[in-house]
């Protein structure tokens, strides 16, 4: 039996939230990938609250550029944030993603902007 696209990266999603939770002081950096855009959450599993929440939808968002750029300006953005809700360091949790791509260059642009993972 083979499984779908979507059925496959649930397994993976859920093999990674066994180990991948969030905390108030150390939240979880949740990527939501579609076909046109991306999105990003920091969610405290604890008391099961979304502390803030970034998108490629938002107006601070430059919309110009490659998916790979825009999810890069997003990993930027959603660490300002955070840094300005006194959030230093975040696990990440690439959705069962591949850490490829959109999803690794958005890791990268929060990183850069100065996010601990």
């Amino acid at each position: 039996m083979s499984l779908t696209k979507s059925e496959r990266r649930e397994r993976i999603q859920y093999r990674i939230r066994k180990i991948v939770s969030g905390t108030a002081s150390r939240p979880r950096l949740s990527v939501f990938r579609s076909n046109k855009e991306i999105y990003a959450q920091l969610i405290d599993d604890v008391n099961g609250v979304t502390l803030l929440t970034a998108s490629s939808r938002e107006k601070a968002v430059d919309a110009k550029g490659t998916k790979v750029e825009i999810a890069n300006a997003v990993g930027k953005l959603v660490a300002e944030k955070a840094l300005k809700a006194g959030i230093e360091s975040v696990a990440f949790d690439r959705g069962g993603y591949l850490y490829h791509g959109r999803v690794q260059s958005l890791a990268e642009g929060a990183r850069a902007a100065g996010l601990k993972f």
